[in-house]
């Protein structure tokens, strides 16, 4: 009935305010602070290791790139592949999943969950590699915004809703950063480059990621299962966020006029790249002047 469907949501936003006891003790979620900290550390050596990185010339870091970039593509291909058979052997529901009926597969989904959040302090080597090799124009607002909001977020996730609804967004997530990095890491050995075709396909799929975590969110919003609202309220508009910040590189993607002369015209291509500007690999360890710095 309606009345008990209301008084589920109530109790889920009630139990909010108490972590999950099924993670307790789980390396990294117990207090708050060693994230808090990583997250200032990684802060500071950007703006540490470009003062650093000022008067000396750039890294090279070729082999470091492709063991970087081929482990965190094993990674996404092992988190997608996990979430995909855990949330199956759960009989996960599409449209809404609460937090505690699949038993076992839900304790499954969220240790590959927490897997996706040590990711993110993985990831944040993408900047890192910026610095070293002086690409620093790639180190825009919404790389760091992007890096930095969601190691956070995703302690909170995996603190108070660790499985559920929650897997949806990881697992197209994952599925992209397989794409991605699987060809930045294949795009720093100069012979396989001429076989790599799906680059232009790459922002559209980002877009198309953060647009259908969107719907699916705001889906258990329009008929409820007892995932806290506040938590999807709150996700959505995380991802408006980069839905707005990712149609504004679009924007200045697309919107750009053809140049006039040869001159303007390797500015622009230095600018735009096979359908990509470069703000775009500021999500990523893209490797926009790597055959032109060769």
């Amino acid at each position: 009935s309606l009345s008990s469907q209301n008084e589920e949501i109530d109790l889920s936003d009630l139990n909010f305010f108490f972590p999950d006891t099924r993670v307790r003790g789980w390396f990294l979620l117990d207090s708050y602070l060693p994230t808090f900290f990583l997250t200032g550390a990684y802060l500071l050596c950007i703006w540490l290791g470009n003062k650093f990185m000022k008067n000396r010339p750039p890294f090279s870091l070729r082999a470091h790139l492709i063991v970087y970039n081929l482990g965190i593509t094993l990674l996404s291909f092992y988190m997608l592949v996990e979430l995909i058979l855990a949330t199956w052997e759960g009989g996960y529901n599409l449209q809404c999943q609460n937090l505690h009926s699949a038993g076992e597969a839900d304790i499954r989904v969220a240790k590959v969950l927490w897997w996706y959040y040590f990711s993110k302090v993985i990831e944040f080597m993408d900047t890192i590699f910026f610095v070293l090799r002086k690409k620093s124009s790639q180190i825009t607002f919404l790389h760091v915004y992007h890096h930095a909001t969601m190691f956070n977020i995703w302690w909170c996730v995996l603190n108070w809703i660790p499985c559920g609804q929650s897997f949806f967004g990881p697992t197209l997530n994952s599925f992209i950063h397989v794409l991605m990095y699987s060809y930045y890491g294949l795009s720093v050995i100069p012979s396989m480059r001429k076989y790599l075709w799906w680059k232009k396909y790459l922002t559209q799929a980002q877009l198309i990621q953060f647009l259908l975590t969107i719907v699916h969110t705001l889906s258990a919003a329009v008929k409820p299962c007892g995932f806290p609202f506040g938590c999807l309220m709150f996700q959505s508009s995380y991802m408006a966020t980069l839905v707005v910040l990712f149609i504004n590189f679009y924007i200045k993607t697309y919107r750009k006029a053809p140049s006039r002369t040869a001159g303007k015209e390797s500015s622009a291509t230095t600018e735009i790249k096979n359908g990509f500007h470069k703000d775009y690999f500021a999500a990523a360890n893209g490797f926009l002047n790597e055959k032109k710095a060769q």
